[in-house]
This record gives C-alpha cells, sequence and structure tokens, in this order.
C-alpha cells in the first residue's frame, strides 16, 4: 500500500467513525426500542407459535424443520424464522423479521435439490410486509403454507 492510499483509507475510516457516532447517539430514541420490543413480542407471541406448529407437522411426515428466534439482541432487529429442510434436498428459511420502516416484513430462501436443474441466481424474495399490531395467526399460516409450497415444487 502507498502512503497516499493509507491516509485516504484512513480519512474515510474516520469519517465514517464520526458519522456513525453521531447517528448512534440520534437513533437511539425511546421510539425505537419501544416498537422493537413490541415487534419482539408479537413475533414471539403471534408468529412462533404457528411456525412450531408447522416445524411439528413436517417433523411428522420425516423432514427435517427448526425454528429460531432473536428477539432480545441490541445488534439485531427481531425475527424469528423457520428452517425446513425436505427428505431429498437443502435447507430453505421462511424469516419474518422487523424493519423500522416497514414494520413486520417476511423473507424467503428456497434452496432448489441440486439435481433438479440449474439453482436459480436469486437469493430469496420478499413474501410481503405487515404493521406490527396487524399481525396474525392467519396471515402467518398464508405465508408459511407458501413457503410450504415452494420449497416442495423445488425440491
Amino acid at each position: 500500500m502507498t502512503d497516499e492510499f493509507k491516509a485516504k483509507l484512513q480519512a474515510l475510516l474516520q469519517a465514517h467513525a464520526a458519522q456513525s457516532a453521531k447517528q448512534q447517539a440520534e437513533d437511539k430514541t425511546p421510539r425505537d426500542h419501544a416498537d422493537r420490543r413490541m415487534c419482539g413480542e408479537r413475533l414471539h407471541a403471534v408468529v412462533r407459535p404457528v411456525l412450531e406448529a408447522i416445524m411439528a407437522e413436517l417433523k411428522t411426515v420425516g423432514h427435517e424443520a427448526s425454528v429460531r428466534e432473536h428477539i432480545e439482541r441490541d445488534d439485531a432487529y427481531p425475527s424469528v424464522a423457520l428452517s425446513f429442510t425436505p427428505r431429498s434436498g437443502l435447507a430453505s428459511a421462511l424469516i419474518f423479521r422487523y424493519d423500522p420502516r416497514h414494520g413486520i416484513v417476511v423473507h424467503r430462501e428456497v434452496k432448489r435439490a441440486p439435481w433438479k436443474g440449474r439453482p436459480p441466481t436469486g437469493t430469496g424474495d420478499r413474501l410481503g410486509t405487515i404493521g406490527i399490531a396487524a399481525v396474525s395467526a392467519a396471515w402467518v399460516e398464508t405465508k408459511g403454507l407458501s413457503f410450504i409450497e415452494a420449497v416442495l415444487k423445488a425440491n
């Protein structure tokens, strides 16, 4: 590395650190924390039970499935995810997570079995968004069924 490059890199990193410190002070608003907490509670109370019921059904017919939850971390937004591995396929995931601009966002990553042809280049797709207070078990069930159908078709 040249001295000129190092100087530019250090200046860039210092500017970023200063901007980050300023934004962190502004971003720690009580509303953000209240929304995060409320979303974590909704994910735990509404979304997780539905995903656990789906997981139990998948396991009874011989598939692998698990539910993971991250709702109390300061370094990440609250989320609950269902991981589903069909007997003859790769693990896919359905993720419900908090987004400060949209409420709860649903994202799925469906992995195609390698022997089923060339895998798609995309990493996943968004299934929808909903306000934190509006999330319901029926909405989660709809997203879950859509996800399971897509995984079974791909595998």
